[in-house]
């Protein structure tokens, strides 16, 4: 496609809901794109013009690019793309950051050869060596090819190594890659020519093992070292994506700018598996808040003996004590998830934890760490366990009664500034949700056995 974009910040207004002034700005922008268009010989017939809002909530830095829709307004689809996302909304007014026109006139790419055509040859390719390499979960001696002594039309299946002067193409197992008159691969994913009656002359296995017992997998999944480090570090990313999510969508200068949080990826009993190194503090100690949770909602209440009503799902727990929840200090709220297993509603295969800094949760000091304090409730609300999210609601009445309940003590005050409490407990809340998209995603490509059991390895 032929494309002119323009882009013009507006200085962050406050969004109209009739939109008369962004409505003038774009139609200004529209022109200019058709204007740059035409002067490269294009017809204003075959132009298409895109527009977009660059909205955000007031408070927050998550400019999100709205595209227009003759369905819905602006402000509408901004937040429906904000909850899925970030899994909420916040009572806030919307501002303009940018207005944007995307013009384009709609083509399609040059015809390219088929690859295979007129070839050169249809011999297959001899290796330049081969090379030992792991594929299928096993070693094999794999054939090693150099770019420039391949021909037009030659076929290569996988697994296979391709070296060219500036790159390395790997070919997966059950690939297969065909060059082609322009010298590029043409990569078919999921097949392989098969030569010499089915067999691949690509590779040797380094071991004797049969093809029946490699595809009789064990039930229990063994270590395998590389593997653990492969997924060390993939649990140890996700943990570290959940913290971006949480840095994005914070409103308070402790955890957006000071970055004062940690996420972590818990097993099913709570066991720490990853925790992303933001603040030295809470690196392991999240692990007795996460255990204390699970113990506590699946428990007896002493005072009634009655049992609790248990882990549900669409729950989501906080707390701060440090005596009694596993807590570092009140000011640190801990926002604890489970995560389901989507063919079970009722078997938790894991937990993702986010815990932050807030600025103020009460106390007889603003800061909530007054240095003179006698007793624990003086430093502000104290939470040993409450459902902060229960069936998917945000209870946001619950939480304020809790934020304010210092206040009912001689010389104490509630919280100071609830809303951005709520609103960064809000963005644990989607860090978390985060967190159990990419876990879910990882149990999709691995299976649940394995990444549980890569979990107790680690």
């Amino acid at each position: 496609d032929a494309v002119s974009d323009i882009q013009r910040p507006v200085g962050g207004h406050a969004y109209s809901l009739e939109g008369n002034n962004d409505e003038e700005q774009l139609q200004r922008l529209s022109q200019q794109a058709i204007t740059e268009l035409e002067s490269q010989g294009y017809n204003s017939q075959d132009i298409v013009l895109d527009r977009y809002l660059n909205l955000r909530y007031q408070g927050t830095d998550n400019a999100i690019m709205i595209p227009y829709s003759s369905d819905k307004p602006y402000h509408e689809l901004f937040v429906e793309h904000y909850q899925r996302e970030f899994g909420f909304t916040l009572q806030r007014p919307l501002l303009v950051d940018d207005v944007r026109v995307r013009a384009r006139v709609p083509g399609g790419s040059p015809p390219k050869k088929a690859a295979g055509t007129n070839c050169t040859t249809n011999e297959p390719p001899k290796p330049s060596y081969r090379h030992d390499a792991y594929f299928g979960g096993r070693w094999q001696k794999v054939a090693v090819y150099h770019m420039n002594q391949l021909k037009a039309g030659q076929k290569m299946d996988g697994p296979a190594i391709v070296v060219q002067s500036i790159s390395t193409i790997v070919l997966e197992e059950n690939c297969c890659a065909t060059v082609t008159m322009e010298g590029d691969l043409d990569i078919v994913v999921g097949t392989a020519s098969k030569n010499n009656g089915g067999r691949n002359d690509n590779t040797e296995l380094l071991t004797e093992e049969t093809t029946e017992q490699d595809n009789s997998a064990q039930e229990v999944v063994e270590e395998d070292p590389v593997q653990l480090s492969i997924f060390s570090h993939r649990f140890m990313g996700i943990a570290e994506q959940m913290g971006r999510t949480l840095q994005r969508t914070a409103i308070s200068v402790n955890m957006k700018e000071r970055l004062d949080f940690s996420c972590a990826l818990f097993t099913k009993e709570g066991g720490l598996v990853a925790n992303a190194p933001h603040i030295p503090v809470h690196l392991g100690a999240m692990q007795e808040a996460v255990k204390f949770q699970v113990k506590y909602w699946n428990g007896i209440d002493e005072k009634t003996g009655i049992k609790r009503e248990g882990i549900q799902k669409n729950d989501v727990f906080v707390s701060n004590h440090p005596q009694l929840a596993g807590g570092s200090h009140l000011p640190d709220m801990t926002v604890v998830t489970p995560v389901f297993s989507p063919t079970s509603p009722e078997d938790i295969l894991f937990f993702v934890a986010s815990r932050g800094h807030h600025a103020d949760v009460g106390g007889i000091a603003p800061g909530s760490m007054p240095p003179h304090s006698k007793f624990l409730h003086e430093e502000g609300a104290m939470v040993v366990a409450f459902k902060l999210v229960r069936d998917g609601q945000f209870d946001e009445s619950g939480i304020t009664k809790i934020l304010q309940e210092p206040a009912n003590l001689p010389g104490n005050s509630g919280t100071r500034n609830l809303s951005d409490n709520l609103s960064d407990l809000r963005a644990q809340v989607a860090a978390n949700h985060s967190g159990i998209g990419l876990l879910q995603q990882l149990v999709q490509e691995y299976s649940l056995p394995v990444v549980q059991a890569y979990m107790a390895f680690i």
